[in-house]
């Protein structure tokens, strides 16, 4: 069973980097609960299909050369594991965010993205 810090990894790169589906549906099997929770700014959406087709979606309205890539250290706890990230171009990045996923059963039930912004002075 995985633990919060491989949930992590796996959400990041497995699932959310992944352009091949059959990879990302294989990582998603291993990673969250049938019933999870993705919400991030665009809305929530409910389920494994569900989720990978938002991961599908995030990938194909991005360009090509854009990746995701740790941006900082992980946190981790028994039920709950964050993660800071960029995407973009590799070493620079177009936006900014944080994961807050939600761990229950080895499996992650919850979701959350946060997007980056500046607040101008």
């Amino acid at each position: 069973m995985p633990d919060a810090a491989e949930l992590l990894y796996l959400n990041l790169h497995e699932v959310f980097s992944e352009r091949d589906p059959e990879k990302r549906r294989a990582a998603i099997e291993r990673t969250y609960a049938d019933d999870v929770r993705f919400i991030d700014p665009e809305g929530e959406v409910v389920g494994r299909k569900a989720l990978n087709d938002r991961a599908q979606k995030i990938l194909d309205d991005a360009p090509a050369d854009f990746v995701l890539e740790e941006d900082g250290l992980g946190y981790v706890s028994p039920d709950t594991a964050v993660q800071p990230w960029r995407f973009g171009p590799p070493g620079n990045p177009v936006v900014r965010g944080i994961d807050i996923l939600t761990v229950r059963d080895g499996s992650v039930s919850v979701v959350r993205t946060l997007i980056g912004f500046r607040r101008d002075a």
